[in-house]
């Protein structure tokens, strides 16, 4: 059983470093995510991606923990081109292997978040297989991104359509800028999502708000999102007359009580929890022991311990 497979290299790989950990979720996860194509071929469709450039997607790890992940090709809303795919799958893999990381705010540049795919590498791409090769791989480097042992938020200014609205969802939490829209447009394109959006979704909002969201191809603006709790919070609108900091820096406010700490507790914190969302609750149980195990007697605990700090 796949489930019983993920669960015991969790458990194993608890002892080790969290770059282990998520290397061995990632690893098991691709059997999870994958579908019946067998010849799906990860340097392939690397390739064919890489094939179709434009923007990038950039990665700054900031000594308090807490990197950000930038969306960055403007001129087309913050669309992915096939090489930024293949950029977010190398961020990803950056990711899995900092120790040292707390937190992640996800963003798009100039303003916006993101637009979803390319238009031109989707026209490129658009027969079945090569299609499919491609869900595969997003798939894959969502479920990563959302498996990361570190607490993530979107931060969503302007449109996060279609594909940018699966990606908020490949994240622990989403911030909202006022005026800004999620929006699952695939309806209108003929499709449905397939980069593993629509399942997080009903995870986030349950079943009946994601049967509106993708029939309707619904405009989810802030106060809707706070409502069906696709939204965490909405930010302010900065205004310097008033002191008030900018989009990224509230988003790194708002972060904050959940990143401070020792880098080991809040990682396992975030284990944790995946494992209580992904596993069976007995397996879930038995990894939320191991975990406790790599934590109790360590460092935090044991200044925790002297300095009483329990009730503070």
């Amino acid at each position: 059983m796949v489930l019983c497979a993920v669960r015991r290299q969790l458990l194993r790989s608890s002892s080790s470093s969290s770059g282990a950990w998520a290397r061995l979720l990632h690893r098991h996860s691709s059997g999870c995510v994958r579908s019946n194509i067998h010849d799906f071929n990860q340097d392939e469709i690397r390739e064919k991606l890489g094939a179709f450039p434009g923007g990038s997607v950039d990665l700054l790890k900031q000594e308090s923990g807490v990197a950000v992940l930038t969306v960055n090709n403007p001129s087309r809303m913050n669309a992915f081109s096939g090489s930024m795919m293949v950029d977010l799958e190398e961020r990803v893999s950056q990711l899995e292997s900092w120790t040292d990381g707390k937190g992640l705010i996800v963003q798009g540049a100039a303003g916006t978040f993101c637009s979803g795919s390319d238009l031109n590498a989707v026209r490129a791409i658009s027969n079945p297989q090569d299609g499919m090769k491609m869900c595969m791989f997003m798939q894959n480097a969502l479920t990563r991104l959302l498996r990361l042992p570190l607490i993530s938020v979107a931060l969503v200014e302007g449109r996060a359509l279609g594909g940018g609205a699966e990606l908020t969802t490949a994240c622990d939490f989403r911030l909202m800028a006022s005026g800004s829209v999620i929006q699952f447009v695939h309806k209108h394109m003929g499709l449905v999502p397939g980069w593993g959006g629509a399942a997080r979704l009903v995870r986030t909002v349950g079943s009946q708000n994601a049967l509106k969201l993708l029939g309707g191809a619904l405009k989810v603006d802030p106060d809707l999102g706070l409502r069906i709790g696709l939204a965490d919070a909405v930010l302010e609108v900065p205004r310097a007359e008033e002191g008030a900091g900018t989009q990224l820096q509230q988003a790194e406010d708002w972060l904050s009580p959940y990143t401070k700490g020792p880098a080991p507790v809040i990682r396992a914190v975030k284990k944790v929890v995946l494992s209580g969302r992904e596993l069976p609750l007995s397996e879930a149980l038995r990894t939320e022991k191991d975990v406790f195990g790599t934590v109790w007697g360590g460092p935090a605990n044991l200044q925790a311990l002297a300095s009483k700090s329990k009730h503070k």
